[in-house]
């Protein structure tokens, strides 16, 4: 479905590993001609899903065309386990590279993907490359979690964290910005209750408002939203811009 002279398309939600993932492909060489963002509304276990639709404004920032991708006709209910959620979550964004497969010039070459250590989500992302005929670009595949977070900051990303969700987490995380020091804690917060140092199972969830990769800053004005008793939080963005 795809020659030599094919398009490369990023999967794409604006946060670090994925912003990662696509860096990482530009400074390669890989022609990415589309960034696609799936919008799940429920909890997914397949995709980042707070403030997706700042990909908007990312993508903007980036020069790329976005496809969006909004998967109404999955039911999440409907599903009996994580396994055939993950399947059924994965087939309009399936549907959505098969018509870009058609309509770019010399088909789809190649997916980038920002899994870090996620065999669920990988092994299916895998095999929908593998039935569209085309390569897989994973750069943080299986790559110790510290070289990465260190290779993001001294890259020039500026990662905020939109979204908590761990024991040790307080509600000074949302909206906080991570860097050097954050990290630091990160690393204790790991060794004492297990937080993954780059939120891979969920701890947390981050949006990157500027980078190499992007010709403007997203600027962003949002109130803080703390559960105590779930201990979760996250930023309520109230108005976006590129500045």
């Amino acid at each position: 479905m795809n020659d030599e002279d094919g398009a490369w398309v990023s999967l794409f939600s604006g946060g670090k590993d994925s912003s990662w993932a696509l860096y990482q492909a530009l400074e390669t060489g890989l022609d990415v001609q589309r960034l696609v963002t799936v919008h799940p509304s429920e909890d997914s276990y397949m995709y980042h899903v707070p403030a997706t639709n700042l990909a908007t404004l990312a993508a903007e920032s980036t020069g790329i065309e976005l496809v969006n991708v909004d998967p109404d006709d999955f039911d999440a209910d409907s599903a009996i386990d994580s396994g055939e959620q993950g399947d059924a979550e994965l087939e309009p964004l399936e549907a959505a590279l098969r018509e870009l497969d058609a309509d770019l010039n010399g088909g789809i070459a190649g997916v980038t993907a920002g899994a870090v250590e996620s065999e669920f989500q990988t092994n299916r992302i895998e095999a929908m490359c593998d039935r569209l005929e085309c390569d897989l670009f994973a750069p943080l595949w299986q790559e110790e979690p510290r070289i990465l977070a260190k290779e993001m900051l001294d890259a020039g990303f500026e990662i905020m964290i939109i979204q908590t969700a761990a024991y040790g987490l307080d509600e000074s995380w949302p909206g906080r910005t991570l860097d050097q020091e954050a990290l630091a804690e990160l690393e204790t917060l790991n060794e004492e209750y297990g937080v993954h140092i780059l939120g891979e199972g969920g701890e947390f969830e981050t949006l990157v408002v500027d980078g190499p990769h992007m010709d403007q800053r997203i600027g962003l004005e949002y109130e803080t939203e703390w559960d105590s008793e779930a201990t979760r939080g996250m930023i309520r963005v109230t108005d976006a811009t590129l500045e």
